[in-house]
């Protein structure tokens, strides 16, 4: 079992390391200049793709800043550029701007692969620690990514340095997504996948039930038939419709439990008679969300479906709220 010195010893080495980090940025931020409105602007002008490169522990930061881009509206890949000067340099062309890491501005392989870009009049920009490397120098932009120490303690591990161009990254992206005025729904088309991109896009028609899976009885039915009708569905309610399919009211399994507590003929009573009448409804282009909403705003307490209609009234489906949180619409 470790001492408490020791713990004591790890915690002031972590504390270090992210006092470090975070002083780099701050310096980072105080040396913001006209420089980096010029790199916001290339990326607003660039009519291609932003195609991000960089080398060992910068290339696993340029992945990052590129999965930035493509997820806040500016289209974006990542090239390796070691593969890069073997054939995927084909990934970039004319149209297109570049953002190049390398702290040093001398990784070899990020040498060899800009004379391509200039030949194809792709600008530049460098995220790079020295303005008089060969990266620094041969850039159209250079954005001083530069740290006093790595928060390694040998000096040698890209640490203070991959922090900091990450947020210069992040910085970037970010300025440009405000400037395109990218909104919240544009968020979640590119995260169709994610809990935004579900609460936002779903619609109530995508997840309401239809046909066999709704009970659908009439007035007459018996509430004894209108059970079973609703057993059969696999439903927890069982939606009233006249000739037309237009609502009548709608009863629950719960409904008919409660009734058969203080009315044991309840059973052999019609629907119409046990049925309730001001039924909350929905309409199926309705995000799911607010499908929700009703259900669990409902007074005088929440529900668990939602019958959902047209224009004129008629049954298209139901929405249960097991679905939606199924779904993950919370």
């Amino acid at each position: 079992m470790q001492s408490q010195g020791h713990t004591s010893t790890i915690l002031q080495l972590g504390a270090d390391v992210l006092e470090t980090e975070a002083r780099a940025i701050l310096q980072v931020r105080e040396r913001l200049g006209e420089a980096f409105t010029q790199a916001v602007q290339l990326l607003l002008r660039c009519e291609g793709r932003v195609v991000v490169t960089g080398m060992g522990k910068s290339g696993a930061i340029a992945r990052k800043i590129a999965a930035t881009f493509a997820s806040t509206g500016t289209p974006s890949l990542f090239l390796h550029p070691a593969e890069g000067v073997h054939g995927d340099l084909g990934m970039a062309t004319r149209g297109d701007l570049v953002i190049v890491l390398s702290y040093s501005g001398e990784t070899e392989e990020i040498v060899r692969i800009l004379p391509a870009f200039k030949r194809l009049a792709i600008p530049i920009i460098a995220l790079c620690g020295s303005a008089t490397s060969t990266l620094g120098e041969q850039a159209d932009v250079f954005l001083d990514a530069s740290v006093e120490r790595e928060a390694c303690p040998l000096g040698l591990a890209p640490t203070t340095s991959t922090t900091v161009m990450l947020a210069l990254g992040d910085a970037l992206a970010v300025c440009a997504m405000q400037e395109r005025h990218f909104t919240r729904d544009d968020y979640a088309r590119f995260h169709p996948g994610g809990s935004l991109g579900r609460r936002l896009l779903l619609r109530v028609s995508d997840l309401m039930r239809t046909g066999d899976l709704v009970a659908t009885v009439r007035e007459e039915t018996t509430v004894l038939e209108t059970l079973l009708a609703i057993t059969e569905a696999r439903a927890g309610c069982a939606i009233i419709t006249d000739d037309e399919g237009r609502l009548q009211g709608i009863i629950t399994d719960g409904d008919v439990r409660r009734r058969l507590l203080q009315d044991p003929d309840c059973l052999r009573r019609r629907a119409a008679e046990v049925m309730n009448r001001e039924a909350a409804t929905i309409g199926p282009d309705r995000l799911a969300t607010e499908a929700l909403h009703i259900m669990e705003s409902h007074r005088p307490g929440a529900i668990g479906d939602l019958p959902v209609l047209d224009d004129a009234g008629r049954l298209v489906g139901v929405v249960a709220l097991k679905d939606l949180l199924r779904a993950g619409i919370v």
